[in-house]
């Protein structure tokens, strides 16, 4: 049976994605044990593993429940303190899963959180990133441990996966994130058609992910800080701005703040 990948909601806007084969599961990111049980329970899973992003509390609130209830393998960051966490991880470290049997390669991408991670592999043979609060559908993380110049380079490096990479973030954050985008390129085609895709998809109700990073490429403003248009919206924004992408960057990230 191939895998399912299912969004599990949680609080206002998480998502914890669920990955299972029809009898083995794990999830991604368990902030809240609630949901995540009623699931497994309700279609007779088994919760054999649980990977984890980054510390914040709407990401592993729900651990310890469901390890107690499960005995569920923990994997997540070596470099944060997690509530539980059976296998640290570090920077290109494979984690290998039999049951469901599933494989994905560490990145580290810091910014967000010191010591946030992203897991990239092959679903279904289809390419997938799991990337936490990092790279969201139309924007990015608020820089909470991290340097602007940190976040720079973990974007640049998830951005530099295979186009086809569906990319599960972890909050349905995206048309609050392509509003802001349309203020920063509002002549980009593919953003106004992508917005008004996901306004339509909201009106249903409906998750607006995955995405993929050719689509992010083409319409998130951070990842397109090399661009002349965005350059010239951060300009605009704070006057005598440098040309150079990371402090195009760093801009944007200031005014999404407080936008």
């Amino acid at each position: 049976m191939p895998h399912r990948i299912r969004p599990i909601e949680a609080f206002n806007d998480n998502y914890i994605w669920l990955i299972d084969d029809g009898h083995d599961a794990c999830v991604v990111d368990p902030g809240d044990a609630a949901p995540v049980m009623k699931v497994i329970n309700q279609e007779q899973l088994k919760l054999t593993n649980i990977l984890l992003t980054h510390h914040h509390h709407d990401h592993v609130g729900g651990v310890d429940t469901l390890v107690k209830a499960y005995g569920s393998r923990v994997w997540g960051p070596a470099g944060e303190v997690l509530p539980h966490c059976d296998q640290p991880l570090f920077e290109n470290d494979e984690v290998s899963l039999l049951c469901p049997n599933l494989t994905f390669k560490v990145l580290d991408i810091p910014g967000h959180t010191a010591g946030h991670i992203a897991f990239t592999g092959l679903i279904n043979r289809l390419p997938v990133v799991f990337c936490g609060d990092t790279l969201f559908a139309g924007g990015c993380g608020r820089i909470f441990e991290g340097t602007a110049s940190q976040m720079f380079d973990s974007l640049n490096k998830l951005a530099q996966l295979p186009l086809e990479t569906r990319v599960y973030c972890a909050h349905e954050y995206t048309l609050a994130n392509l509003k802001f985008a349309r203020a920063v390129e509002p002549n980009n085609t593919d953003l106004i058609a992508r917005y008004e895709k996901t306004l339509a998809l909201r009106h249903k109700y409906l998750p607006t992910l995955p995405s993929t990073i050719a689509i992010e490429l083409a319409t998130n403003p951070f990842l397109r800080a090399n661009k002349p248009d965005v350059y010239q919206s951060a300009q605009q924004r704070q006057a005598h701005s440098s040309e150079e992408p990371v402090e195009t960057f760093t801009i944007l990230r200031r005014w999404k703040n407080n936008f």
